[in-house]
């Protein structure tokens, strides 16, 4: 094992030597993004969480330990990196995880890998000992856009309303540059908070954005679609990393409810990203879907779910609709654990999540 696997004596590996690792590890896993990234980790490091990488040639573990009045638990997002049809090296990268979660006086651990949902993978996670969360961890129902086609294909591929609303936008005037000063983050924070008054969402305090800004330097980018006139309409926090980019923070004006800005922004940021080699754009959190309805079947989303009314605009864009297998916990202290499942549980109904 690597010194980045030794956690407990708290060795860390020098930044450039840990970034190379990542490149192969990103090279070997095809499904790895920034949520296992070394930007990931500095990024929770600034905002004041313990962050653990246990790594070697052909495995990758980020670890953040996190606080909470419910318990300190450990939280392996978009991981653990490994061949999961290997399932020696499977074993000995949970025995680690388990390791660590007691080392670091953790409650449970939550992950949430990169695989799909199907009974086979549930199955999988189930024999090593996890269970399903009550609480989903980052975005377990997305969108990802195949950005290797064309622009012609690309527009194409879209519903044929988003493609009329690309071209008003056109027609409009409205512009989309994007930025990284911090004068723009600060700007994108105060949009976001009247946003989230509007549609009741909670959103990521200024420390947060701050500190994503600094971790991923110039693959932070703040998109801003403004009229003819300069008025802000939407604002888009993309993060790069790789071949894939995540759409991971929206915000947006009221202008926007009479302006297609928001698509003429995710049209530029599609453009943009394939100019600089990213293979994928991730749109970052839908609703769960469904399919309804006898010989004219269509695909809804759940129309109780927080992210039902932004699910049809990302829809609109035609990438493939993913589902992750859902949060898994792994129970290390059990009493204390079900404190914790039973305060989550309440909070997911009150949510609607």
């Amino acid at each position: 094992m690597s010194n980045m696997g030794k956690a407990e004596q708290g060795v860390r590996p020098e930044r450039a030597a840990l970034e190379e690792k990542w490149q192969q590890i990103q090279a070997r896993f095809s499904e790895a993004n920034f949520l296992q990234s070394p930007a990931w980790q500095k990024m929770n490091e600034l905002v004041g969480h313990k962050v653990i990488i246990d790594a070697n040639d052909d495995t990758w573990c980020l670890m953040i330990v996190k606080d909470a009045k419910r318990g300190r638990y450990l939280e392996v997002p978009g991981g653990p990196l490994v061949d999961w049809g290997d399932e020696e090296q499977v074993r000995r990268v949970f025995r680690r995880i388990r390791e660590t979660a007691r080392l670091e006086k953790c409650v449970f651990v939550r992950l949430r890998p990169q695989l799909e949902r199907n009974a086979e993978n549930e199955a999988r996670l189930e024999a090593l000992g996890a269970r399903k969360a009550p609480m989903h961890l980052h975005a377990e129902h997305t969108v990802i856009i195949d950005l290797t086609q064309s622009e012609e294909q690309l527009l194409k591929n879209m519903r044929k309303q988003t493609r009329y609303e690309v071209r008003r936008a056109e027609k409009l005037g409205i512009r989309v540059e994007w930025g990284n000063s911090e004068e723009l983050f600060r700007e994108f924070h105060a949009v976001q908070a009247e946003t989230a008054a509007r549609q009741k969402f909670v959103p990521p305090d200024l420390k947060t954005l701050l500190a994503e800004r600094e971790a991923f330097g110039g693959n932070a980018r703040i998109y801003v679609a403004r009229t003819a006139e300069s008025e802000a309409v939407a604002y888009g926090l993309v993060l790069i990393d790789g071949i894939e980019a995540e759409y991971f923070e929206a915000a947006s004006t009221e202008l926007n409810r009479k302006i297609p800005g928001a698509y003429a922004l995710q049209w530029q940021v599609m453009r943009d990203l394939k100019a600089l080699g990213v293979r994928r754009y991730n749109l970052w959190g839908i609703a769960p879907l469904k399919v309804t309805g006898g010989k004219g079947q269509h695909v809804v989303a759940d129309s109780r779910h927080r992210y039902a009314g932004v699910t049809t605009f990302k829809t609109g864009f035609g990438g493939e609709a993913i589902e992750y297998v859902p949060a898994q916990d792994i129970v290390i202290k059990r009493m204390r654990y079900g404190v914790n499942w039973l305060i989550e549980v309440i909070r997911k109904k009150k949510r609607h999540l």
